[in-house]
């Protein structure tokens, strides 16, 4: 090893490295000289650009804060976008909305249509002179010169606004308006307006000023559940876009606003106010005189009388939704854009229902401060077979039943006694009317007082607050007994449960969900209540049976494409249900629903503050949900489930059943037939009054000293009960439960029920 290495190998390497520091040394001080020798001559070069002085200050400092400034805006700007952009993702963006839909109900006969026919379309140059300069005099005066937004324009929009106080005109260009009208919705946000100012900048790069026009009049709503200017043609005047008058041209100009507010089958004063302003902006934009308008003026339009063509707007606005989601399913490959759909409606239970709806709320509305309601009816495989989303579509065209989520109160209780079942508890299974606790919530029941022991059928016939409220804590002591927060795991199974019948809202997790304080949809609720007559099978709400295209090819048909009946609960326990809750109509807070020979079931529900009020039922042929409130949350005057609701049900499930073979609901049988009306004067005075002729009346007033006064009744014959009890058991005789007289105190008050705490649901 010795002779091997070399003797001097150690210097070697002391050299070697001494060699690489010093070339490194070397390099970086060469490196260093040069990069100051660059520096120094770049500072000698731009001292020959040195400003300064005044001049500095003037020219100089702004255009390198404008630069900064510039630089970050274009950065803020892009994030901006990015939301915007999206929305432009999808490659057949143009042909979103290019659907052209004709309605049949499920018999085959037309009932209305949604949509555009984009290849039927007129072309541009066809619409006549006086419709496109009334458009663009109204809607966008400088939309050839602009890019999209008009600076001016918005600018003159502000000052407008801002001296009225309010919104008076708008800053929108015809650009800004299609873009929304194509990617975004009508909310009225701060992210709305700024990504439909980028995509209008998109859309002005994409498309031609014509095309956009073209179909900026193709698509904007024009009321009267049309869109386009040609269907608002021929809807209010029975003619074509091409052939309409300078008078009928300003009154469509003037829908754009506002189409509901002006529409002339609604409102004709109002819509020749509004046109009157449209030939004012004519003559003030220099596209016509005096002159030429002061025909259009001495002769407004006439619109066709429409009032008598109920179109079930509400319904078609879901199903035009449906089919859009449904046209998303086809192949990429499929390009067809023309439809006919045969929908599940039955226009006589859609007019029961509309009628049903109306006749209450104008005879009750005022009396119990209810403004609106909503109905949806189902038959048992998920079909829509009526649905109400409002009292007037032309003065609103939100769809309650569909979009607008309100609490349940004591009808979500359904899918916590299920659940109870599902987990070992029976219908006769006992449980404690009393005190209880979770954190600082406490449900209370109406006058503060508790009905002993009771069965899980009297529990849900009497709506009890606490039972369900216990009932998720057993629950959950049954699931995991150790666990040091049952209630919360009692209502995660509730949720699983509810998810299981097709309640897709949200149901976030708080101590108040048994007693229905989380929010949910009419159609969803209405929907999920078919798996108790269906054996346990959970259906999925649809209003499409079968689409063909123009020409008749079938397309899609829901009993061979659509999703399939899943079991979400057993038989058994969806006939024990039945049983439970056909209590609730013949002995409970719902004989107003009763149907005389029919087979029913349902739960009532009423929330705080009597902000809500529900009842929904079934039978065996139909499942429906009715809803009153009011849009802004504010209090009804007591309205409860068992008051308009229940009576609403009765009288749109009456004509549902009309000409219908009646089935029986598996638990319940074929139901009880009703006594008949005697003839007799005599005979009718002392007979029982009939259920079903019972009405609503206007709603009980009971003032706080009547109220305290029937407290204290209450709690005297508790008293009272309690005494008995003592005295019977001290005889050796076997004693009637406290509840019982509680019970009696206060037989089925509906009318009477009061909150169950400041953030409860109410009983009902």
């Amino acid at each position: 090893m010795v002779q091997i290495s070399p003797s001097n190998w150690k210097s070697r390497i002391r050299n070697f490295f001494l060699d690489l520091d010093a070339r490194i040394d070397s390099s970086l001080f060469s490196s260093a000289k040069g990069i100051r020798e660059l520096y120094e001559r770049y500072s000698t070069f731009m001292d020959r650009f040195y400003v300064g002085r005044w001049k500095r200050w003037v020219f100089i400092e702004p255009l390198s804060e404008a630069a900064t400034i510039g630089l970050g805006g274009m950065v803020l700007m892009l994030i901006l976008a990015i939301p915007a952009f999206r929305e432009t993702a999808d490659e057949d963006w143009l042909k979103k909305s290019d659907l052209a839909v004709t309605f049949l109900d499920r018999y085959g006969n037309p009932i209305g249509s949604r949509g555009i026919k984009h290849n039927d379309s007129i072309p541009l140059e066809d619409f006549p002179d006086v419709l496109i300069k009334a458009t663009l005099a109204t809607e966008d005066r400088r939309f050839y010169e602009h890019f999209g937004i008009d600076i001016a324009g918005t600018a003159r929009a502000l000052v407008t606004n801002a001296q009225a106080g309010g919104v008076r005109q708008g800053g929108s260009s015809i650009t800004q308006q299609l873009a929304k009208n194509l990617f975004l919705s009508n909310e009225r946000t701060i992210e709305r307006k700024i990504n439909e100012a980028f995509l209008a900048v998109w859309l002005e790069w994409r498309l031609t000023k014509n095309e956009i026009l073209k179909l900026y009049l193709d698509r904007a709503y024009m009321g009267g559940g049309t869109f386009g200017v040609d269907g608002a043609a021929h809807f209010y005047f029975n003619k074509s876009a091409r052939d309409v008058t300078l008078a009928e041209a300003a009154m469509l100009a003037g829908l754009f606003k506002a189409p509901t507010k002006y529409a002339p089958h609604i409102n004709l004063p109002a819509a020749r106010a509004r046109a009157n302003v449209v030939l004012d902006n004519l003559v003030d934009a220099g596209f016509m005189t005096e002159g030429q308008v002061f025909g259009a003026r001495r002769n407004p339009a006439f619109a066709v009388d429409r009032r008598d063509e109920a179109s079930p707007n509400y319904y078609l606005d879901y199903a035009f939704d449906e089919m859009r989601k449904l046209v998303d399913t086809f192949p990429k490959s499929y390009t067809e854009r023309v439809f006919v759909v045969r929908l599940a409606i039955d226009t006589n239970v859609q007019k029961a229902a509309e009628d049903a709806i109306e006749n209450q709320l104008r005879q009750f509305g005022r009396d119990y401060h209810a403004t609106q309601a909503a109905t949806v009816v189902s038959d048992l495989d998920g079909g829509i077979r009526a649905m109400v989303g409002g009292r007037d579509y032309g003065a609103s065209q939100f769809n309650r039943a569909t979009d607008a989520y309100r609490q349940p109160g004591s009808s979500f209780k359904p899918y916590v006694y299920t659940t109870a079942l599902l987990n070992g508890f029976t219908p006769n299974s006992v449980v404690v009317d009393g005190p209880v606790c979770i954190g600082n919530w406490c449900p209370q029941n109406y006058g503060h007082s508790y009905s002993g022991s009771v069965t899980l059928t009297q529990a849900i016939t009497r709506s009890i607050n606490v039972v369900p409220v216990k009932l998720s804590i057993a629950i959950g002591q049954k699931e995991q007994p150790k666990a040091p927060n049952p209630a919360k795991i009692g209502r995660a199974k509730i949720v699983e449960v509810a998810r299981r019948f097709g309640i897709k809202a949200p149901l976030p997790d708080t101590p108040s969900l048994p007693i229905g304080s989380d929010e949910v949809t009419v159609l969803e609720h209405a929907v999920a209540y078919a798996t108790f007559p269906n054996r346990g099978k959970a259906v999925t709400p649809h209003s499409v049976l079968e689409v063909r295209t123009g020409a008749g090819d079938l397309v899609w048909r829901w009993d061979r494409d659509g999703p399939k009946p899943r079991q979400a609960i057993p038989a058994n326990i969806a006939a024990d249900m039945a049983g439970m809750m056909s209590h609730v109509v013949s002995e409970g807070t719902a004989r107003r629903a009763a149907l005389d020979g029919i087979p029913t079931a349902g739960k009532t529900g009423t929330t705080n503050a009597y902000r809500d009020a529900w009842f929904v039922g079934y039978t065996g042929n139909f499942t429906c949900a009715v809803w009153y409130g009011n849009d802004d949350y504010s209090p009804t005057n007591r309205m409860t489930g068992g008051s308009l609701p229940a009576q609403t049900w009765h009288d749109i499930m009456v004509a549902a059943h009309q000409g219908v073979e009646i089935r029986e609901i598996p638990g319940i049988g074929m139901g009880q037939k009703l006594p008949p009306q005697p003839r007799d004067a005599n005979a009718q005075a002392s007979a029982a009054p009939k259920v079903l002729e019972t009405k609503p009346g206007p709603p009980p007033v009971l003032t706080k000293r009547g109220a305290d006064i029937l407290v204290r009744v209450e709690k005297l014959l508790d008293d009272a009960a309690k005494t008995a009890t003592k005295s019977t058991a001290n005889d050796s005789q076997p004693a009637k439960p406290a509840s019982s007289t509680s019970a009696l105190a206060f037989p089925q008050n509906y009318a009477a029920e009061e909150n169950a705490g400041a953030s409860t649901p109410r009983k009902n």
